[in-house]
């Protein structure tokens, strides 16, 4: 089975591809493409793919684009942190979709759910149909994180938050006011549930908008990111990922 990977964070798309191979079906991994761009330009020229698995936020946009510009014949398994795209992933085409963080048992699941189609629907839409819509739900926003400090538990309202810092597989929550918190969670769950006031900066830090004091070019068509607060960490926005960062930041 020859499988295409569209993903822009490279330790996921690592890990994608670890899981698949790991699964001993005669899978070949025949791009990794981080970018609308490479994709388009990829799909022009390649045909030879079985199946595509394919992030829908990327750097310089979402993966709907690519499937709009170009005429894909494989189907697609989503993996994203964004569970309201559900029911744009069925007008492509579509056959799962995996939230993050995904592991080995849900690829598995999907690649079971694209041979059974593949061996015994004609026309898979109607089950697709009704999978997705009852897969989709809204999102649950969250109004404040429960921290510990000493012996009692304390809310910590959202709209307080400057930053979240994943470091050692501990979350650190910067306040405004200058007080700083851990936890023991996953951040991709924050950035679901945080969106659209929070942006992603890369795999360590998730920066409220107001939080945000000015940005500044850097090396090799990168952003870096000052904050209102006091941080001594460097905060920097990937050049695949500057444009995507600065239509956010514009947003109201």
């Amino acid at each position: 089975m020859k499988i295409v990977i569209i993903e822009d964070e490279i330790l996921t798309a690592e890990d994608l591809q670890d899981d698949l191979l790991s699964l001993k079906m005669g899978i070949e991994i025949m791009a990794v493409l981080p970018t609308v761009k490479e994709a388009i330009d990829y799909f022009s020229n390649h045909h030879d793919y079985d199946l595509i698995f394919s992030d829908i936020q990327l750097g310089d946009g979402q993966s709907f684009e690519i499937f709009k510009k170009i005429s894909i014949n494989a189907p697609i398994i989503f993996c994203t942190a964004y569970d309201q795209y559900a029911l744009e992933a069925f007008k492509t085409n579509g056959i799962d979709y995996i939230l993050k963080p995904f592991d080995k048992k849900s690829i598995s699941q999907s690649l079971s759910k694209y041979h059974l189609l593949k061996e015994k629907m004609s026309s898979p839409l109607t089950e697709l149909q009704n999978f997705l819509s009852n897969y989709s739900h809204p999102i649950v926003k969250i109004q404040s994180i429960i921290v510990q400090k000493a012996d009692k538990l304390i809310p910590v309202q959202v709209t307080d938050i400057a930053v979240l810092q994943l470091e050692n597989k501990l979350i650190y929550i910067h306040t405004f006011d200058g007080t700083k918190h851990f936890i023991s969670q996953s951040l991709d769950d924050f950035e679901v549930k945080m969106s659209p006031q929070f942006y992603r900066l890369n795999r360590q830090f998730l920066v409220n908008r107001k939080a945000i004091k000015d940005v500044s070019q850097y090396f090799g068509r990168k952003l870096s990111v000052k904050l209102i607060i006091p941080f001594s960490e460097t905060l920097i926005i990937s050049k695949e990922k500057a444009s995507h960062f600065l239509n956010w930041l514009a947003e109201n």
